[in-house]
């Protein structure tokens, strides 16, 4: 059986919303740049009809392929600021990273 994509009701309305607004960067962001459709795809290695469901900010479309959008037009670190490290970065309990933390997948 086919997966069915998302839609944008089924993701959370903080999520819709982002990629509204990354589809709507993307969209100025090529037209105020003067690159074409084509071209922007070429570059990204996607579809015409991708890069058109990025540009309405549809939910069925990879995370990764909004991000690549971003950076080709480079705008990546306005849309989506780098996270602070202690959001991400995992330590052992004295502070110091571990080596194994990323085979630690215990906690699910």
């Amino acid at each position: 059986m086919a997966k069915k994509p998302p839609s944008l009701t089924a993701v959370p309305t903080l999520v819709a919303e982002r990629l509204q607004s990354w589809g709507s960067c993307v969209r100025k962001q090529r037209i105020a740049q003067r690159i074409r459709a084509s071209d922007l795809c070429a570059r990204l290695d996607i579809s015409r009809p991708t890069l058109l469901r990025i540009e309405r900010g549809e939910a069925s479309v990879n995370a990764g392929a909004y991000l690549a959008a971003l950076h080709v037009l480079g705008v990546l670190e306005y849309a989506v600021p780098s996270l602070r490290t202690d959001l991400w970065q995992m330590a052992s309990p004295t502070g110091r990273a571990r080596p194994d933390a990323e085979d630690d997948d215990d906690y699910f």
